[in-house]
């Protein structure tokens, strides 16, 4: 028979048994081998992984996505209610689309006219139209919507999901960006700040050069050249294992790793970046053979090749045209004409390759625009309510969720703030996002810091469910 005190004995060296068999669970997350071997979730997950769609600049939700009737019938009057307290400059009377807009298939989501290919796919969209923000600022909310901080430097979204969850193929890197910004806070946008150097972003060009001038570079390696790397790399992981610092140094771990992946990369990177084994009506679908679209429509192409080669996130940027504070009309019309074909070739490319299932795609910029005009054909930043739309992963294809005042100024139905967003994205790949962590600084962080719901009411049950309104 057992004493008390013998049972409180047990019973403690049993729960530090627990708490160490988890430190060494967190430890091997980081510091395993290999950093980037597939993980098992933390429940069963909807998503495998995801594509970021980013509109640079800040889309103008009442002209693209966001009808606002009462905003087209008091055109010019002013404002019935209060700006916020902090606005980027000076604004005037409430400004009407200059676009007609309509609403298309069953679920009847509001599309304006400058998107006729993507129209025909909203069907499988989920509009989310009170999205909000902390900064009106671009550099801040630039950093918000990647990295969940406005004001420091944190990892971003691609490097915590591919962190958590590894990647699928050993030969590439887990978190692709294609074309990135250059600008508002530049490889802050893409990089694993003190998580490990191995979930850094590695970007394909950037937002200087045209998509199909951006490639993954020093990937022109001979097969004559591989048995001397391999050498070189062996050597060097020698003269690591003889100077093994302790305790081990992370930075260093994830330098050589990436020497490796680098070489893994040189069998696989060429063979995704080279397009011509697609059909020409592929080619056409994403709209490569029309000048205005081949850009993003190139990007879009390369992301779904990244995708199903097993990339966990990969980022495509429409960078920087969206910030309209003039020349609204002429601007957003070119804009969306870029876009247009190219994402609903996407859309229709992932579905009839059964991908779409699986992958959550995301769309949207990192505020909306004001209802109000600025000088006489713009908008001004606003981060007080927007739309963005999620399709695939789990989410409810044809809903219509949340909305923005009268004329779209405010998130004032069901808001989703940036944070919920990234604690639903990581939910819909088998994250729970209060326990996706790593410790820095003597506290543990998290891409939610210490905020964010999972936006439940967006979610299907079981796969997509019917077109719906809530």
């Amino acid at each position: 028979m057992l004493t008390r005190r013998q049972m409180l004995r047990d019973s403690a060296i049993g729960f530090g048994g627990l708490a160490l068999a988890s430190l060494l669970s967190e430890s091997a997350r980081s510091d395993s081998a290999n950093p980037l071997a597939l993980r098992t979730p933390h429940f069963p997950p909807k998503a495998k992984r995801v594509l970021f769609l980013f509109m640079h600049g800040g889309p103008s939700q009442m002209d693209t996505f966001d009808y606002k009737p009462r905003l087209q019938a008091d055109d010019g009057k002013p404002l019935p209610f209060s700006r916020p307290r902090v606005v980027s400059s000076a604004t005037g009377n409430l400004l009407a689309s200059p676009f007609r807009f309509a609403q298309h298939g069953q679920a009847g989501h509001w599309a304006s006219e400058l998107f006729p290919h993507f129209s025909r796919c909203l069907d499988d969209v989920c509009m989310i139209h009170s999205i909000r923000g902390s900064n009106s600022r671009h550099g801040g909310a630039l950093l918000e919507l990647h990295t969940g901080s406005d004001t420091f430097v944190r990892p971003s979204m691609g490097s915590w999901i591919t962190y958590g969850l590894g990647t699928e193929n050993q030969n590439l890197p887990g978190f692709v960006t294609i074309c990135p910004t250059l600008t508002h806070g530049g490889v802050n946008n893409y990089s694993s700040a003190f998580l490990p150097a191995v979930y850094h972003g590695t970007p394909m060009g950037n937002a200087s050069v045209s998509s199909d001038r951006a490639i993954i570079p020093f990937m022109t390696g001979t097969a004559a050249d591989r048995p001397l790397q391999r050498m070189e790399l062996d050597l060097l992981h020698q003269l690591h294992r003889e100077r093994q610092p302790s305790p081990v140094d992370s930075a260093l771990e994830s330098r050589i790793a990436s020497f490796e992946l680098a070489y893994r990369m040189q069998t696989a990177a060429p063979e995704v970046q080279d397009l011509r084994d697609e059909t020409a009506e592929t080619l056409r679908l994403y709209g490569l053979d029309e000048d205005r679209t081949r850009n993003f429509g190139r990007q879009c192409l390369l992301a779904r090749r990244f995708l199903e080669r097993g990339v966990r996130f990969v980022q495509a940027t429409h960078s920087y045209k969206w910030d309209q504070h003039d020349a609204l009309r002429k601007d957003v019309t070119n804009n969306c004409g870029e876009i247009d074909k190219p994402m609903a070739g996407l859309l229709a490319d992932l579905k009839r390759r059964g991908l779409l299932e699986d992958t959550l795609v995301v769309w949207g910029g990192e505020f909306g625009r004001t209802p109000v005009a600025q000088g006489r054909d713009g908008r001004d930043h606003n981060p007080e309510g927007w739309t963005m739309w999620l399709a695939g992963g789990g989410v409810k294809a044809g809903l219509s969720y949340g909305a923005t005042d009268d004329y779209g100024y405010y998130a004032v139905d069901r808001p989703v703030h940036l944070h919920d967003l990234h604690a639903t994205i990581l939910h819909q790949l088998g994250l729970d996002h209060e326990r996706l962590t790593f410790r820095h600084g003597g506290r543990d962080h998290r891409l939610t810091d210490v905020h964010g719901n999972v936006v439940r009411g967006i979610l299907a049950s079981s796969g997509l469910l019917p077109n719906a309104k809530q």
